[in-house]
């Protein structure tokens, strides 16, 4: 591979996912045009301390020029904190079997110019070296892009008369999506292994799988998505075990729980919960939704920590606890979010935009079957954003019910072992629960009764009632409960969608 094992494993990875309810503390507006991306990209690493930055290309227009407007616009800073070394920078590439192979392409150019770039300048090179791939499902996946690349870098090695120009290969980062991929995602790492072995001669000396947690919970629900990143934590690290190849995982969250729940607040318990995590993303709420000195703070800590913290390794029995839990929750959750698909898609065009997206390419994209038939839902920022704006945390959807069937087949203990945060990340969410609106939708579509009593499930489980506790809670209680009235009255409810995001630091 590219780089030898003792480079820098960077904790903090600032992320364009445009979740933020309030506007950065550099602009003016909430809203980050393309245009914006390469201030923000510096901004993430001079004045918050973030160590890499993730520079997305699946789904949403990017600057493609990125890395020559870095040198131009800040050269003293980056002549300091050199790209490749001190600070980094990851495409997020597009699929290579889900969107156009132009896109990919233009990718590639972009990384293969910037080491030229570099290499003229004499700064490190080269600066880009790593690619994230997104919804990886095989390891054939990977293999396409490593190979497609490798064409690239020598087509462009013949082009400017030059041998020297790295990188010839890339570092792959794989990210892993659905619940059930993550389950099985070792195999997805041992058979790319093997390629690379064949391709150079040898076994990469490191990887760093990438887990989602927003995905796999808009696929599955909460906690089908907390327990396969728990699930494939542990099989990664039995992995660097038996192979010594080192493993460095890297995991997407965002603040509220359903994506994550890493937030300057949550530190410690995120940590708790997926122990020996070296990366985490943090997203554009985490960066714009606090307190500048509060970030700052919770950025340096996540720095010191991430990387430090002993994984929990799973055993064969945990594992298929985790697969039979991970089925039941998954049922429950789908039953109910396959029929509220029109619902779901008519507030989505209330949810106020954040990013320049292209067109929707999404996990329930690409005509993925779920259930008996595909949906066509939206990305799960703008997903949860719907339900906390209804006080309905989405967290809450399909629990209930899995929390009695797992009772009933005796597994509620293996689930508070293997999750011990449950009780409180159920509270924590249960702040923003608005019983009103689950009345009142529950008159309107029968599928809201399946999350009613399952609130009822959820509350006999605690042994107490979900609803506001602190001031902010209530204030947050009536701006979602103009939300529905506002829809049902026909009227646009986005700003107190806006307001009540405000209340919880995060769109969605």
């Amino acid at each position: 591979m590219v780089h030898v094992l003792n480079r820098k494993i960077p904790a903090t990875m600032a992320t364009q996912h445009p979740d933020n309810a309030f506007k950065p503390y550099w602009s003016t507006k909430p809203f980050i045009s393309t245009s914006k991306e390469v201030e923000e990209c510096y901004r993430s690493y001079s004045d918050l301390g973030c160590q890499e930055y993730m520079w997305d290309w699946e789904g949403k227009f990017v600057d493609e020029a990125v890395v020559d407007r870095l040198y131009q616009k800040y050269y003293d800073y980056f002549s300091r904190h050199q790209l490749g070394r001190d600070k980094f920078l990851t495409f997020r590439v597009p699929n290579i079997q889900r969107e156009g192979q132009a896109r990919l392409a233009r990718a590639f150019a972009g990384i293969l110019s910037a080491a030229y770039t570099a290499h003229e300048l004499k700064l490190h090179t080269p600066p880009l070296f790593e690619v994230i791939h997104p919804m990886t499902t095989s390891a054939q996946e990977l293999i396409t892009l490593q190979r497609k690349f490798n064409e690239t870098a020598q087509f462009q090695q013949k082009i400017l008369e030059s041998k020297h120009l790295k990188p010839e290969h890339l570092d792959i980062i794989p990210l892993i999506e659905g619940t059930g991929t993550l389950l099985k995602s070792r195999r997805i790492l041992e058979k790319y292994v093997d390629f690379m072995e064949k391709m150079n001669g040898k076994r990469p000396r490191m990887i760093r799988p990438f887990i989602a947690r927003s995905d796999p919970a808009l696929d599955g629900g909460f906690l089908a998505a907390v327990l396969s990143a728990k699930a494939a934590l542990s099989e990664y690290f039995h992995f660097q075990k038996d192979t010594g190849i080192k493993v460095k995982p890297i995991i997407g969250a965002g603040s509220l729980r359903f994506r994550g729940g890493l937030s300057p607040q949550t530190i410690d318990e995120f940590i708790a919960t997926y122990p020996g995590v070296s990366t985490v993303t943090l997203q554009s709420s985490f960066r714009y939704d606090h307190p500048l000195e509060e970030v700052k703070k919770a950025v340096a800590k996540l720095n010191r920590r991430l990387g430090n913290v002993d994984p929990v390794l799973l055993t064969a029995k945990e594992m298929q606890q985790i697969a039979r839990l991970d089925a039941i929750f998954v049922k429950y959750y789908r039953k109910t979010i396959e029929g509220l698909e029109g619902f779901i898609n008519q507030m989505a065009r209330f949810i106020p935009a954040r990013r320049e997206r292209m067109q929707h390419t999404g996990h329930f994209g690409y005509s993925r079957q779920v259930g008996k038939a595909g949906l066509n839902l939206p990305r799960a920022i703008t997903f949860t954003a719907i339900f906390y704006s209804l006080g309905l945390p989405p967290e809450l959807i399909g629990m209930g019910r899995g929390l009695r069937a797992s009772r009933q087949a005796g597994l509620l203990g293996p689930l508070e072992k293997l999750y011990p945060e449950l009780r409180e990340a159920i509270v924590g969410v249960g702040r923003y629960f608005n019983r009103e609106n689950l009345e009142i939708l529950s008159r309107r579509f029968p599928l809201f009764k399946f999350v009613k009593t399952g609130v009822q499930y959820i509350e006999s489980y605690l042994g107490e009632k979900l609803g506001p506790r602190e001031p902010e809670d209530f204030i947050h209680r009536n701006y979602t409960s103009n939300v529905l009235q506002n829809w049902l009255r026909e009227r646009s409810p986005e700003e107190d969608i806006v307001k009540s995001a405000q209340i919880r630091r995060s769109l969605g």
